[in-house]
């Protein structure tokens, strides 16, 4: 029996999704050197509403910090949400914040 596996959505949110666009290119590149199956995408945090109902996880940029508890609060039970390190979002380390975005899908226990 075969297990079809789906394609995990990684969404990266800033205040106007700009900063984050270049950091979205880094990880697209390491997971195309994984051959991983993955969407990875930069937005506004205001447009998070919109894009909920089909992503993996939330990565906020270091500056929407003060927006984790209230956006857990409103989409936790839905999708794992946390911030970026501040020195791999500096270093736009592709590579290590695509490890904390597959480690939090892999571990997240929400749902409805």
């Amino acid at each position: 029996m075969t297990e079809m596996k789906e394609i995990k959505k990684i969404l990266l949110a800033c205040a106007g999704g700009f900063s984050t666009s270049m950091l979205v290119e880094k990880m697209k590149e390491e997971a195309q050197k994984r051959g991983l199956s993955v969407v990875i995408d930069a937005t506004a945090q205001t447009a998070i509403d919109k894009e909920i109902d089909s992503i993996s996880v939330v990565l906020l940029g270091p500056q929407m910090s003060h927006a984790e508890k209230g956006l857990k609060e409103k989409y936790g039970a839905k999708v794992p949400i946390a911030v970026i390190p501040m020195m791999d979002y500096g270093m736009m380390n592709g590579e290590k914040v695509l490890n904390q975005a597959l480690e939090l899908i892999e571990n997240f226990e929400g749902g409805l």
